[in-house]
């Protein structure tokens, strides 16, 4: 069995702890001592660490901004592990069209009976032996034919996810029919749904009413065949991309032009909401999305805060050392990253897409990367920036080595702190040290590599009239970069 791993969301119900550029889940949220159950791993990892008890194969379908993130921690993961590593599959899309274009995409590259399990790369499943035992039963229904989803449990009347409505099988309690899916419901009609529930389970019945997981297992076959019967434009287009793809070892990517003209479209509006093949496997798994403070507040301690006159509040610090006051709040939520603050009263926290739409109308970077940023060959971290000048912090991993690049409106000045840099400079190339430093005038052809055993650290003093991140013309790049 394969497991297909979507990880191309942004996130942004998250913000501004989850950017763009580092949705959340890359993100290692639980890592502080404020979580209650600390983990070093994040989300995407712990997906791959769930599933490879299950499936043999992985297939991640990522955007090309995330793929180095997954790349990374997929290595960090095998290096901290003592069992074989599992080969991984990478499709890369140019811009993203939804699950059922994902989806389609990745069944287009297996063999039509290969059995695959789909999950979203930013969940959290407590009960892994219960998990496992639904994959199991799902995969089972799947080797017949069927197109299976993962029917959870609800616990409260949450309005801010979709919901299955089921009916037994031939009086089967473990597996269920789909009657309807229903749309995310206001508050009242999610009270509703658990009131009639709870009736059934009284009566030790099947409950009617289940959160949709957005997790589902199928034959690739089976789901394609479905696909081109219920959403024919859809695979089509897919078909033509995939077609049209470029391949280079175990990485598929798909051309811009083509991936534009798929549809946007869910799996569940495409498919699953037609098909007579659908199956439910309700399960409780201890399951979250993560997909809200709410959420993240059931699985992480507030951080330390000194409060006069407050009760009842959450406060998130990513870096778990900054000292949070507060005066005269009750039922608040604040959420302290290095470059942002968001407060906000709970029970309101799903307006946050109002302010992610607000920075996105004005090109903010506070959507799209932390103030420490990660790329390929490493991260950089900015420490000042101001009109004329920005000073940066920059570490470059062994083996690793920048584009071979030259700016337009800035020159830089590099100092090396730790490790030994080899930096290029026009026709030259030598050694900087620790304490060594190096000028680059604007416009001068330059690149920064570091050959040894330990990161190289430095400090970037850019100088110029604009010293935006798009002032970069790459000559030749490692990474197939523009």
């Amino acid at each position: 069995m394969t497991n297909i791993i979507l990880c191309g969301g942004s996130g942004t119900r998250l913000w501004p702890i989850s950017r763009t550029l580092m949705p959340k889940q890359f993100v290692k949220l639980f890592h502080t001592e404020n979580t209650k159950h600390k983990d070093e791993n994040s989300l995407f990892q712990l997906t791959i660490k769930r599933n490879r008890k299950v499936c043999d194969k992985q297939f991640i379908v990522s955007n090309e901004e995330q793929y180095f993130l997954a790349v990374d921690q997929l290595e960090e993961l095998n290096e901290n592990s003592t069992s074989t590593t599992q080969h991984s599959t990478f499709l890369l899309e140019p811009v993203g069209r939804n699950t059922a274009p994902a989806i389609a995409l990745a069944c287009m590259a297996l063999e039509p009976e290969e059995v695959v399990l789909v999950t979203p790369s930013d969940h959290l499943i407590k009960n892994e032996k219960a998990y496992i035992e639904a994959v199991e039963k799902a995969e089972e229904l799947a080797k017949e034919g069927c197109l299976v989803t993962f029917g959870i449990e609800p616990s409260y009347p949450e309005t801010g996810f979709g919901y299955i409505q089921t009916k037994p099988e031939n009086g089967e309690c473990s597996i269920l029919n789909v009657e309807l899916f229903k749309e995310k419901p206001d508050f009242k009609t999610a009270t509703r749904y658990l009131d009639e529930n709870s009736k059934l389970n009284i009566q030790n019945l099947p409950l009617k009413y289940y959160w949709n997981s957005g997790m589902f297992c199928f034959k690739a076959g089976v789901f394609l065949d479905e696909l081109q019967k219920y959403a024919p434009e859809i695979y089509e287009a897919s078909k033509k991309a995939f077609e049209h793809k470029k391949t280079h070892d175990s990485t598929l990517r798909i051309r811009h032009s083509h991936m534009q003209e798929i549809p946007d479209d869910s799996i569940d509006y495409a498919v699953m909401e037609k098909s007579r093949k659908v199956k439910v496997v309700p399960c409780d798994i201890g399951w979250s999305d993560m997909g809200s403070f709410d959420a993240l507040e059931s699985e992480v301690k507030s951080s330390k805060s000194y409060e006069v006159d407050s009760r009842n509040n959450f406060y998130y610090s990513d870096n778990g050392k900054k000292v949070i006051a507060a005066i005269g709040l009750e039922d608040f939520v604040v959420i302290d990253t290095n470059d942002a603050l968001l407060i906000t009263k709970k029970g309101e926290t799903q307006k946050v897409k109002e302010i992610v739409n607000r920075l996105k109308s004005n090109h903010s970077e506070l959507l799209t990367t932390h103030s420490t940023v990660h790329r390929p060959w490493g991260t950089y971290t900015v420490l000042e920036d101001t009109p004329g000048y920005k000073i940066k912090r920059i570490v470059v991993k062994p083996g690793k080595r920048l584009s071979l690049q030259k700016h337009f409106h800035r020159s830089e000045h590099w100092i090396v702190v730790s490790g030994t840099a080899t930096v290029t400079v026009g026709d030259e190339t030598k050694l900087i040290r620790p304490n060594e430093s190096t000028y680059i005038k604007m416009g001068e052809i330059h690149r920064l590599a570091n050959e040894g055993k330990i990161p190289v650290v430095l400090i970037e003093a850019q100088v110029g009239e604009y010293t935006g991140e798009d002032d970069i013309v790459r000559l030749d790049d490692d990474y197939k970069r523009k």
